[in-house]
């Protein structure tokens, strides 16, 4: 089992940037050269058993879609797992579950974000593209949010 992490400061308070993490309606119009659709498969998609699919463009690499479930979510500790259920990663990956925390840090906060995966061969390179992916994502939803 091979294990990614990443810790991202932001600008933006524990609570907003928690708010915007939870709604996946914001990928969409902050990130329309990323994403093609978002749809709710189940759930209200910010609970647990709650299911995703997110449709990329064409220019993703790699990647149109993947089906995402949310695990565990906690709105106290402002933190949530997901795994992939489907898509391309898992003809890489066995398997492949993220979590975060954002955490407040002075005026601003800090997102703590970590990655479990397991590779289908030793031949597959680490994942490495989506922890890059996740900073993009998180440092995009910070300065929107922090947009006049």
């Amino acid at each position: 089992m091979g294990r990614l992490d990443v810790e991202v400061e932001a600008k933006s308070s524990a609570d907003n940037l928690w708010d915007a993490i939870k709604d996946v309606n914001n990928l969409l119009t902050i990130f329309p050269d990323r994403y093609k659709s978002v749809d709710l498969l189940e759930g209200d998609g910010k609970s647990v058993g709650s299911v995703i699919l997110l449709k990329y463009v064409e220019a993703t690499p790699g990647l149109t879609f993947l089906k995402e479930k949310i695990e565990e979510a906690d709105d106290t500790n402002k933190s949530l797992s997901y795994s992939v259920i489907d898509g391309e990663l898992l003809g890489l990956y066995k398997t492949f579950k993220v979590s975060l925390q954002v955490v407040p840090k002075g005026d601003g906060s800090i997102v703590k974000w970590s990655l479990e995966f397991e590779k289908a061969s030793e031949q597959i390179p680490e994942p490495s593209f989506v922890k890059t992916f996740a900073v993009q994502t998180f440092e995009g939803l910070d300065a929107y949010i922090q947009k006049p």
